[in-house]
């Protein structure tokens, strides 16, 4: 919709516009979208059936909300889809500093400015794009930055006194009148600051320096915060805290499968990379299965939380990590293989707080053991769980049901090795997979129809998983890979090498 064309306060009364309330706009709208069976929350995904509907009931109620939950949970994600919610263009008084509305004027300057001009009052119209504000809460904000203060330079320059009205610079908050104003991690607002909030809360005035002013404000208060027993920052004091009317718990994704669409929704991949590289279905899964095992690892501080950005990361990485060996080998494309997870483990060590296990253990191989849990996680979804063909209490049964990965193991066990390195190219990377004996059978076995390309990232999938399984061995190399042999012989080796250096 296009600007209004009006531009005095007469010709607004003369079109019939009423002033209502952002609480009570946003209300309406909302209304309508749920009658018309839609959400105002299109780029939220997982929260239909928990977060959102605590969501608009608050907003039905017009009330203030504190999304309470960890560190990358969409919850200022939220607070900026309100935006949707007002009505595109609302009238302010022109050159207000605090978008006044020409029906409930609050501030000295429209008060003046309509009662010397009246009906030839100047109308300027506000976006609600422009009506959205946001601050993060740091230990150095002050009064002054949220609330105002008293400007002596405009002060001289206007040659007012100080307790002159007009020698006053708003704050933030004033200057998100008619609007959504937020407040990200609340707890770590200093106590004191936290305390000058309350009466905007309750009674929507505010106080500045003792002026003696009475301005209602006019604005929908989105607050965030970690549970405050899951951070030592700071709390958020309980009177305010009485004072928020609605506050959510956010969760993380539920499912893999909503974590991949948030991945893929947010992921920041360019056009030319993604003619370039190719990620396989069960590439793109690895990726939120190793944040499914960082939610639940005994090395990870659950407390902190393992954000949605970790996946998103590691998606940027991996396809960066295929494209940069495409570039090396000047190749027009390539395919992401699991070797090239080993270009992920900067997303992962940045993305978790861990531990004093998890300290002790190291970041890097926390991460490289969240890589093995996920493959772990993710092998027997596409192939026989390797523990079911180990023999039980009926000998009879674990005959007749061989293992289908004894060909691999045993050629393995015959002393022989192969290494996969991220650098390889195609041909040698291929040519390294079909040296093992029975790999290819034991893929073909169950996906037939897959083609070259699939068969090899299944290939290479099974030797890693048989790895986590302990039916072979596997280590990282320097030159970015990993290294395969038998299990017992590497134990053998490690042994020796032991005792060489006793020696």
């Amino acid at each position: 919709m296009k600007q209004p064309e009006i531009k005095d306060f007469g010709a607004l009364k003369k079109a019939g516009y009423t002033t209502k309330s952002v609480k009570q706009e946003i209300r309406e709208n909302l209304v309508q979208l749920i009658q018309k069976k839609q959400s105002p929350f299109q780029t939220v995904l997982g929260f239909e059936d928990t977060v959102i509907p605590d969501v608009e009931r608050a907003l039905l109620s017009r009330h203030n909300i504190l999304f309470l939950g960890l560190r990358g949970q969409a919850k200022t994600r939220m607070a900026r889809e309100m935006i949707h919610l007002m009505d595109e263009w609302i009238p302010v008084v022109a050159g207000s500093e605090i978008n006044d509305d020409p029906f409930m004027p609050i501030s000295l300057y429209a008060r003046t400015l309509l009662e010397e001009k009246g009906d030839k009052t100047p109308i300027s119209w506000l976006h609600r794009s422009q009506r959205y504000g946001e601050k993060l809460a740091t230990p150095d904000v002050s009064v002054a930055d949220l609330i105002g203060d008293i400007d002596p330079i405009k002060a001289a320059n206007m040659r007012l006194s100080f307790a002159d009205e007009q020698a006053l610079h708003y704050g933030i908050i004033p200057r998100s009148h008619r609007g959504i104003f937020v407040i990200n991690e609340l707890p770590d607002l200093q106590a004191r600051i936290q305390v000058s909030l309350f009466n905007i809360l309750q009674e929507g005035d505010i106080q500045i320096r003792g002026f003696k002013l009475r301005m209602p404000l006019d604005i929908l208060f989105i607050f965030t915060a970690n549970p405050e027993d899951y951070t030592n920052r700071g709390s958020i004091v309980t009177p305010l805290k009485d004072r928020i009317e609605s506050q959510i718990i956010t969760h993380y994704p539920k499912t893999v499968e909503i974590s991949r669409a948030i991945t893929a929704q947010e992921a920041d991949i360019l056009p030319e990379q993604l003619q370039k590289v190719h990620v396989p279905d069960l590439c793109s899964l690895l990726i939120e299965q190793i944040a499914m095992e960082a939610r639940k690892s005994e090395f990870v501080d659950q407390k902190s939380g393992v954000s949605a950005r970790l996946t998103i990361s590691a998606y940027e990485n991996l396809v960066s990590t295929a494209e940069l060996r495409a570039l090396q080998s000047n190749k027009d494309n390539a395919r992401v293989r699991i070797s090239d997870f080993v270009g992920i483990v900067p997303s992962i060590t940045g993305k978790i707080e861990l531990v004093y296990e998890g300290e002790q253990e190291g970041a890097l191989n926390v991460a490289h053991r969240l890589l093995g849990l996920a493959i772990r996680s993710t092998f027997v979804q596409y192939f026989p769980d390797p523990q079911s063909f180990k023999k039980g209490r009926d000998v009879q049964k674990a005959k007749a049901k061989p293992t289908p990965y004894q060909p691999v193991i045993d050629w393995f066990g015959k002393n022989n090795d192969v290494m996969l390195l991220q650098a390889d190219s195609d041909e040698d990377y291929l040519a390294h997979l079909y040296q093992v004996d029975g790999l290819y059978a034991a893929v073909k076995q169950f996906y037939p129809n897959a083609g070259e390309s699939d068969t090899a990232l299944l290939m290479e999938f099974m030797l890693h998983g048989l790895s986590e399984y302990s039916l072979i061995s596997k280590k990282g190399v320097e030159k970015g890979g990993f290294a395969f042999a038998d299990m017992l012989g590497s134990m053998m080796d490690l042994n020796l090498g032991g005792d060489d250096e006793d020696e």
